[in-house]
Order: structure tokens, then sequence, then C-alpha cells
């Protein structure tokens, strides 16, 4: 389901090799604004994704309307992993499972939302921004911890946040989306605005700390069949 002008690249390579195309796909990708970002009145479906490991790579995927949040679809695949668990290079190990899952959708989302990083990345190439641009569709990190940047806790209420900061560089926001819980970490993935991938993972957020999407690909991952 790739579209047209996305950055593609064979995945049967060594980390090496994958370091090297992180970096190519680095300078390619604009790191600033984007210059066709998606807007609030464009997105109409969400949809999550999210990868686990037993034996095999899991990839479940989740497509809710927005903003009313009712469950349009979902898709799982499963996939033997080859490359490596390497801190870093995780969209080499969990891509290809999440292209197979990609191949089940019947229908053609307007926003992904990735469980893991986007920008917020040492190479800013995190299984958000990395799948975006593979794939050429907008897309958000929101990831449970901190892979790389410094922040001060956001303040105790749902919906406040501090930035995420690589030296002076904001790489993301850390986003308080329940009281009393830990927060998590949005980041842009591909074609899309910090500030609004903020404002969609709150407003896709329904009392538990995960928004629905990636919290529904969570479970589907960790369910059997």
């Amino acid at each position: 389901m790739a579209q047209e002008g996305a950055l593609q690249h064979r995945w049967d390579v060594s980390p090496d090799e994958a370091i090297a195309i992180q970096q190519r796909l680095r300078a390619e990708i604009p790191q600033a604004e984007p210059e066709e970002p998606i807007a609030l009145d464009q997105i109409h479906t969400v949809a999550g994704v999210d990868v686990s490991y037993r034996e095999i790579g899991r990839a479940a995927i989740a497509v809710f309307s927005f903003p009313d949040l009712a469950l349009v679809e979902e898709v799982t695949a499963t996939r033997e992993v080859s490359f490596p668990y390497i801190p870093g290079l995780l969209s080499f190990r969990e891509g290809p499972v999440v292209l197979a899952a990609f191949a089940r959708l019947s229908i053609q989302p307007d926003l992904l939302m990735f469980d893991g990083q986007g920008y917020a990345h040492p190479r800013r190439l995190g299984l958000a921004r990395h799948m975006g641009a593979y794939l050429g569709w907008p897309s958000i990190g929101c990831a449970k911890s901190r892979l790389t940047g410094s922040y001060d806790e956001p303040g105790p209420e749902p919906g406040a946040w501090s930035p995420l900061m690589s030296g002076r560089e904001e790489i993301g926001r850390v986003v308080r989306t329940k009281a009393r819980t830990n927060p998590v970490f949005v980041s842009v993935g591909y074609r899309i605005t910090l500030p609004l991938a903020v404002e969609v993972v709150l407003r896709c957020t329904r009392g538990y700390r995960l928004p629905e999407p990636t919290r529904i690909a969570d479970k589907l991952t960790k369910a059997g069949g």
C-alpha cells in the first residue's frame, strides 16, 4: 500500500547497512516543518500500529474513525524475524511484519499512529518516521518510554506537556494523557506537525494512558490466532 514517491529500500540488510539507510533517509526527509503536512480536517481515520514478539513477530493494525473513535477495521500478521534486536534499529526488525499487516488492510487510513518513536530517535528515524516515509503516509510516534532526549516532567493534569529536547532542538513532546499515570512520548513521523501530532493523540485518548488506536493494536498483538 505504499504511495508514489515513498522512500523505499531493501529490508534484508546487515546492521551496518541499516545504519547507512537510516543516515540516507535522514538526509532525504525534511527535518523541519513538512512541506505538505496533513491538516486536522483531513483526518477521518487513524490507524494504530504495534508489534510484539514471542517466537515470531506479530503486527497489528486497528483503524478507528476520527474523531468519534469507532473501530473500523483490525488486521494482524505474523512473520519470522531475522534482524537482530539492536536498540535504534528496531524498524528493521519490525518493518517487514508491519508491511505484511498493511497488505491485509481493505481501507486506506488517513493517519498512522505507531506505538514507538518517530523523530525522537538518535538518528531521527524511529519506526513511525521510517515507516511513514517508506509508505509515503502521514504518521505519528507515540511511545511508552523515552529513547533519547531530556525533559522536565509535565504537569499532573491530562493534556499537560513538556518539550523533549536534544540540546536546543525540540524532538518531541512528553504528554500527560491521564492523571496520576506516566506520560507518553509523542514525536512526528511523516507529513505532520508536532502540535497536530499531540492534538491527535489527546483527541484519541479515552480514559486510558494510551490512545485508543495503539491501545487496541497493542491488545491485538497479544491475542492468540
